[in-house]
């Protein structure tokens, strides 16, 4: 029963399906309208050969005047004819019509002629078609009924009818046939596929789907379906690789904090509890610093910004550094700051200038310069230190999960995370972050984002800000 409902739920059954019904509707109006066209063209043609056997009656009667009995027809047929006078007296009829009265009435008003038809006449009861027609000839006035039996237009027709209702469903079921057939074939390479995909498990992750020959849309899906596979491929490694060295973070400073304890208990006399309580809290720090960039960067885009406003980014810059300065020995320059306006979420843009700071003084040797410059369109946001600097083979890799240059395992080293939070959310800003050129020693690394010169998008975050927070003068400021 499942597999009865999985046919007829089909793309091959309602394909099937479809063409047949689409196919019938057609062949149903073309039936009607060629039973209707061909009934039409016979009584056309029934119509002429009588107005054809009333021009030669006119002619004989303008010649000859009223002839006993009208002449045959071409072929023999004598047909049905009349000549009524002015009197509407029959003065001459076709065989089988001798003391008949008129068969029709002469034709309304002024016209010359009119078709009629009539159930039966007197010699048969066919259905007739009579023409009735008024001549004038050897100056009196003549009125001429010739008929022909309408009985071989309505066989014709039935003939006709009752072979579509023959021949048109033999034409559908051909139809249903061949596009079962070809929908089947055109459906199987995509089938494969499908199992395919419905067999490949988490280990078999270098399976690909069988592609076939050409560039049809099979061949496209196949391929898109095999890059699809190589990209998830790549996504889980990614995420064992995370899930590894999320790991190892973790441990690392859980398995220092445990043996600063089991130490201190194996050997209470000599126990600094003062000392042992400031490494263990040094490395529960590093476990929420660590916590913290891990749901940051788990969030993604949708997490990372909660609201965008247009911020002066300088003065973020500034309170970041100044919040830094009072930590470190190394000296924070940010004499080269400059006013600047960007569009962004100020929380996010903060942890951007934290994370790049925090990473130039870590490395630094004795200074870390900041600079911010508004220039046309873009922001460009530079952090510099004199620290050994970063080889062109590692300019990629730094902003990956996890990276890092120096000896990542020690206490006081990141977690490797706070560049790859910096670049998600310059991204997620519509701007980039790179590794830039220095001449002298030392890194720098830049971040480029879009100035918010919309003046009505600016608008539009004024009247969203809190009532009474009035917009900062743009002069160009220096610290």
């Amino acid at each position: 029963m499942a597999e009865r409902r999985h046919r007829v739920g089909s793309v091959r059954f309602r394909s099937t399906v479809a063409a047949t019904v689409a196919v019938g509707a057609v062949l149903l109006v073309a039936s009607v309208g060629l039973v209707a066209a061909q009934s039409r063209q016979l009584r056309v043609n029934l119509d002429r050969s009588l107005q054809q056997r009333a021009d030669d009656l006119e002619a004989e009667l303008r010649s000859s005047g009223p002839p006993r009995q009208p002449a045959a027809r071409r072929g023999g047929d004598p047909g049905v004819a009349q000549i009524i006078d002015g009197r509407g007296q029959v003065v001459s009829a076709s065989a089988g019509m001798v003391g008949q009265p008129a068969i029709a009435r002469p034709p309304p008003g002024h016209q010359r002629e009119a078709f009629r038809s009539v159930d039966r006449l007197p010699v048969d009861d066919d259905h007739f078609r009579i023409l009735s027609r008024r001549v004038t000839a050897r100056g009196a006035g003549w009125v001429i009924h010739v008929a022909a039996s309408a009985d071989p237009i309505e066989e014709d027709r039935v003939a006709l009818r009752n072979s579509l209702l023959l021949g048109v469903p033999v034409v559908l079921a051909a139809v249903a046939a061949i596009t079962w057939f070809l929908v089947g074939r055109t459906l199987r390479p995509i089938e494969s596929i499908r199992a395919e995909v419905a067999s490949i498990a988490g280990r078999d992750r270098g399976r690909r789907v069988p592609q076939p020959e050409g560039d049809d849309e099979v061949a496209r899906l196949a391929a898109t379906m095999n890059e699809m596979l190589e990209r998830t491929d790549v996504a889980a490694e990614h995420q064992q690789r995370f899930v590894a060295d999320a790991s190892h973070e973790l441990r690392s400073p859980l398995t220092r904090m445990r043996t600063e304890l089991e130490v201190d208990l194996a050997h209470p006399e000599l126990a600094q509890p003062i000392e042992t309580h400031r490494r263990v809290l040094a490395g529960i720090d590093r476990m929420e610093r660590l916590a913290d960039d891990l749901l940051a960067l788990a969030r993604g885009e949708g997490g990372l910004l909660r609201r965008r406003e247009v911020l002066d980014l300088d003065d973020v810059v500034l309170d970041e550094v100044a919040r830094i300065r009072p930590s470190t020995t190394v000296t924070l320059d940010a004499s080269q700051v400059s006013a600047a306006q960007v569009a962004g979420d100020r929380v996010a843009l903060a942890r951007v200038i934290s994370n790049l700071v925090d990473n130039a003084v870590r490395h630094a040797v004795t200074s870390v310069r900041v600079t911010l410059q508004e220039r046309g369109e873009v922001v460009h946001l530079a952090v510099a230190d004199d620290g050994p600097g970063i080889r062109a083979a590692d300019r990629e890799r730094i902003f990956d999960r996890f990276v890092r240059l120096d000896d990542g395992r020690s206490p006081n080293g990141g977690n490797g995370l706070g560049l790859a939070i910096v670049r998600e959310l310059v991204v997620a800003h519509g701007g980039i972050v790179s590794v830039g050129e220095r001449a002298e020693r030392g890194a720098v690394l830049v971040v480029t984002l879009p100035a918010a010169r919309d003046a009505a998008v600016a608008e539009a975050v004024r009247v969203d800000r809190a009532p009474g927070r009035s917009r900062r003068s743009r002069r160009p400021r220096r610290r």
